[in-house]
Order: C-alpha cells, then structure tokens, then sequence
C-alpha cells in the first residue's frame, strides 16, 4: 500500500521573486537618498563645530568681521598688547610670489593699523587673483575688523605686474582676555589657474 502523497506548496513564480527583490532595493536606494540629504544639511553645523575646535575661521565670522564701517572704532585699549602675525600662502609654487612685508606687530586693541602685502604676477599674462583670508583662533575672528583690504575685491594684475596691497583692521578691545596672539593669513589664488583646475 502506498504511503500517503504530503501536499506540496507551490512555489511561487520566478516573477513575483524578482519584484520582491527589487522593492527591497528601491527601498534600501530611498533610505540611502534620505540618509545622504540629511548628512548635507548636518554638515554645516558640523562644520561650525569642528571650525570652534581646530581654531579654522567660520566663513560666516570673516564675513561679518570684513566689511566695517571705519568712522565706528571702539575704545582703545592701550594698557594691552596683542601681537598679530602675518602670513601668506599660495595654492602652487613657480606662479606668483606673495608675502607680507612684516611678520607680525604688536598692537593695543581698539586704534587703527595697517600693513602691507606684495603680490607679484609671474603667471607670464594678464589675470586676474583673489585673496582668501583666515583668522585664527577661530574665537578671534568675530573680533578681528578689517575696514580696507584687498581681499574684498578682485584684484586685475598685468603681466609682471608688482603691486603692494594694503590691510587696515582693528582688533575689537572686547576680544577675550585669554587670546594675545592672532594670525591674520591669505591664501592667494590666480582665478585662471582654479578654473582650469576645476575643468580637469
């Protein structure tokens, strides 16, 4: 006597399979996307923070402390010195020579200073720079007021062309106590050169 047959499930098409598996992907994809949009919109203050930590300025401070209007200085304060170093830099070597005049000056906070950079066109044409600038530590910057520099405009140099560039600021007499030195740096950049670069 033969045993009795067990019911057998049937399996389900190869189709249904195959959609199954693609609306798990779709939605690992969907997760993903969401997860990366997220991660942007985290990194601004991320960013902040991490400018707080290393001492790197905020973007959002050296815009705020850039543009001042001259004819508003504080009080000064001529019972304190800070020194301020200046630096310089360039993205490459061979293109340009780029430097301050001085290393650093002593300064009482709240009077008016001013020091020079020289930028000296070697690309071998006419072009066009700008300079970025940095203050650091980072807490220094919101009390860091630049009232003319060349670093708010474009700066046109003709082939060969030497040029002194003048900074004018005032360090803010409000600045913490605990910060007697500032650095005042400039990365010069050949417009030319970075938009090659980016074509690459």
């Amino acid at each position: 006597m033969d045993a009795p047959q067990q019911p057998t499930t049937p399996e389900p098409p190869a189709g249904s399979i195959r959609e199954r598996a693609n609306s798990r992907l779709m939605l690992k994809l969907i997760g993903f996307a969401l997860g990366a949009f997220g991660f942007g919109f985290a990194l601004v203050p991320l960013y902040e923070v991490l400018c707080d930590i290393t001492g790197v300025g905020n973007p959002k401070d050296l815009l705020r402390a850039s543009f001042v209007d001259p004819a508003v200085t504080p009080a000064a304060d001529d019972s304190r010195l800070v020194t301020v170093e200046f630096v310089g830099d360039l993205p490459s070597v061979g293109n340009w020579e780029f430097r301050p005049v001085i290393a650093e000056m002593k300064v009482h906070p709240g009077r008016l200073y001013e020091v020079d950079y020289v930028a000296h066109n070697l690309t071998g044409r006419d072009t066009v720079a700008n300079a970025i600038p940095n203050v650091a530590p980072g807490k220094a910057t919101a009390f860091f007021r630049k009232t003319e520099c060349f670093c708010f405009v474009p700066q046109h140099f003709a082939k060969d062309e030497e040029r002194v560039m003048p900074v004018r600021f005032v360090v803010d007499p409000n600045l913490p106590k605990s910060i007697d030195r500032i650095t005042l740096s400039y990365v010069f950049h050949d417009n030319s050169t970075r938009v090659a670069a980016l074509k690459d």
